[in-house]
């Protein structure tokens, strides 16, 4: 049966209450709840390749997603063949799509990508798939095809309560699934509650690939599938083409654009708005956005931890849009994954590094602190440090004392360089990021984990003193605890190896970082983990180590002008940090004290550092491989795969 005609006051009515009384406009939800993950073998041989075909696919893939919300895109040369795609539901605005995609970006790589798995990963938001075929055309996969069903139900006992709470279920899952193929490949639609029987709504997504035939036919069976979860009060339905999940909470949200408006309607007349109260509605809804916009201001303030709204931590966002001549791109420093850096200058004439954060959604405020809530209350000479933030602005702004001289890849990885430093300065970065280091893992109570110790994190001043920066990613881990388990976030070449694969986090992921760090910083050479005929610096370090020839791993522009006990100890203690078991690296505090004192013996490496052209070292017998889900960190960079692969 058509629904009836409204008039435009009607409309505007309906549209309000949809927005207004239902849902929250102000708040978004990304729905990164992972729904369903599938780790498949495949026949390919697990090369660098894959890795690099991986990473080029979902480069494309990220840009296409960032402007349309959804992307298809494949890489057939060199081989191995790789596709990608990922989708975010019709319903997510555009920053909760980019949440959500972010995050299931992140996850995929469990499937171990470094393996030549493919994979499927369903979060509620959105969905991601890599394979070394062209499966875009699929609708149904009998064999992997998924389906998950509430463990609890809030139905009645009762026999009639339940056969009507099912026929309802029935009911929704059929209209969405005669209204999704007509509609882009996406339907929501909900049936009140109705005397003892509870709400039920539903959600239906096709991916974009499919016609509309493939899309109908992928549903129905979605729909079989979903509808066997009663009597439970949720199910989800996760076909190779399309998901299907049915509630008796609401779970979606209704989309602003003017086709999904239609579909709006319907859910507003399914659900008997009165049109009759549009004025009331209209005034509540006024006062109802002025009072969410207040909460939310108030929400981030007593958010900030009490020591930033107590003290000049707090900087006033006009005041760094000043500092900064308005983020002119002549005062940009760099740019980094989670936004850019920016030189301003204080009215008081204080020297800054502003950095202009990329997110500002309802999950990005929680996360925001991360750096302000454990570095602002940490000092030390080898930490840049943080000076405050600024919260009530349009975005989210972090300031930093001014570092001069750059980071450090600036210096040492750019050709025909202006400033070329000394064996004794290098060995003065190694000593103050190490002091740096030791000091996060050791004196504050909780060990501090940075987990992403690299080049371009390690900024030196105008004495070209050590300062480790960008704490973004930093986790805590309780010292009775041996490791936390969580998705990885880093960049590849520097993060461990039993980070990288099983997502185990402890203090020596940052020592094997350092070691990396240390290689690169001796030999002038950026370490290499995609196989290019130089190979990687680990590599070609523990070939010479094992040769006893480590001098020629010195960088040659030195000229010879180091002394050579002195370097191969360096190169040694680097080794040992980089070693692919854990347990045989030594602690950054042991660092120190082998870089300090010249009569410590520094241990014979063992065991070869993690090579990318090595089988991956099996940990399972030495930690168990706990997912704890879904992460609260997540940052802009994690969108980009150009130069940084990260799990969650």
């Amino acid at each position: 049966m058509r629904p009836p005609t409204l008039e435009p006051l009607a409309l505007v009515c309906v549209s309000l209450v949809l927005f207004g009384s239902s849902f929250s406009p102000s708040l978004g939800d990304p729905r990164v709840s992972e729904a369903g993950i599938l780790c498949l073998k495949s026949n390919v041989t697990p090369t660098a390749s894959v890795i690099t075909n991986f990473l080029d696919v979902m480069r494309e893939v990220a840009a296409t997603v960032a402007e349309d919300r959804w992307a298809n895109d494949s890489i057939t040369s060199p081989l191995p063949e790789i596709y990608a795609l990922a989708q975010c539901h019709g319903d997510l605005s555009h920053d909760d799509c980019l949440l959500c995609f972010a995050q299931s970006r992140t996850i995929l790589p469990r499937c171990s990508v470094l393996a030549a798995n493919s994979g499927r990963l369903y979060l509620d938001g959105c969905f991601i798939r890599s394979d070394y075929y062209n499966f875009f055309n699929e609708t149904v996969d009998a064999q992997h095809d998924m389906v998950k069903c509430a463990n609890q139900s809030s139905v009645s006992a009762d026999q009639q309560t339940r056969q009507q709470f099912a026929e309802k279920v029935d009911r929704v899952l059929r209209n969405v699934s005669a209204v999704a193929p007509k509609n882009k490949g996406f339907a929501v639609f909900e049936e009140e509650r109705t005397g003892g029987v509870a709400g039920v709504y539903a959600l239906a997504q096709c991916w974009n690939t499919l016609d509309e035939k493939g899309c109908r036919e992928c549903l129905k069976n979605a729909m079989i599938k979903a509808r066997n979860c009663t009597p439970g009060d949720e199910g989800r339905a996760m076909n190779a083409g399309c998901f299907m999940r049915y509630s008796t909470q609401r779970f979606y949200t209704v989309p602003t654009d003017g086709d999904s408006l239609k579909l709006g309607i319907i859910i507003a007349i399914a659900s008997s708005v009165a049109a009759a109260t549009s004025l009331v509605l209209i005034g509540a809804y006024v006062g109802y956005r002025k009072l969410s916009k207040k909460r939310e201001v108030q929400k981030r303030l007593f958010g900030v931890p009490a020591i930033v709204r107590r003290s000049n931590l707090n900087f006033n966002y006009e005041l760094l849009e000043k500092a900064t001549d308005f983020f002119d791109e002549s005062r940009k420093l760099g740019q980094g994954g989670a936004g850019s850096v920016f030189k301003g200058i204080l009215p008081d004439g204080r020297v800054v590094a502003v950095k202009r954060l990329v997110f500002n959604t309802r999950q990005w405020v929680d996360d925001f602190f991360n750096e302000v809530n454990l570095i602002s209350g940490i000092q030390h000479k080898n930490l840049v440090r943080l000076l405050g933030c600024s919260i009530e602005g349009p975005e989210s702004l972090l300031v930093y004392e001014y570092v001069p001289n750059r980071s450090l890849d600036q210096i040492l990885f750019v050709k025909n360089a202006t400033r070329i430093l000394s064996w004794q300065e290098r060995l003065n970065v190694i000593s103050g990021t190490a002091e740096g280091l030791a000091f996060l893992h050791g004196p504050c109570g909780v060990k501090i984990i940075h987990r992403d110790i690299k080049s371009s994190n390690v900024l030196l001043d105008e004495d070209l003193t050590a300062k480790i920066a960008d704490f973004g990613l930093v986790r805590c881990l309780d010292p009775e605890k041996s490791h936390v388990s969580t998705g990885i976030a880093g960049t590849l070449g520097y993060m461990a190896p039993e980070y990288l694969v099983k997502g185990q986090l402890t203090e020596k992921a940052d020592v094997y970082s350092f070691g990396v760090l240390v290689l690169e910083i001796l030999s002038g050479r950026k370490n290499s983990v995609f196989g290019q005929v130089s190979g990687s610096i680990l590599q070609s370090v523990w070939k010479q180590y094992k040769s006893n020839s480590l001098a020629e791993c010195i960088d040659p522009v030195l000229e010879g002008k180091f002394p050579i006990s002195e370097a191969m100890k360096v190169l040694q203690i680097a080794l040992l940090c980089t070693q692919a078991s854990p347990e045989l690296r030594p602690s950054m505090s042991e660092v120190v004290e082998m870089l300090i004192d010249q009569e410590c013996m520094v241990p014979m490496p063992t065991q070869p550092p993690f090579l990318n052209n090595n089988p991956i070292p099996d940990y399972s017998s030495r930690s168990s491989n706990t997912n704890t889900g879904i992460s609260n960190q997540l940052t802009y960079s994690e969108i980009s795969l150009a130069s940084t692969l990260s799990l969650r």
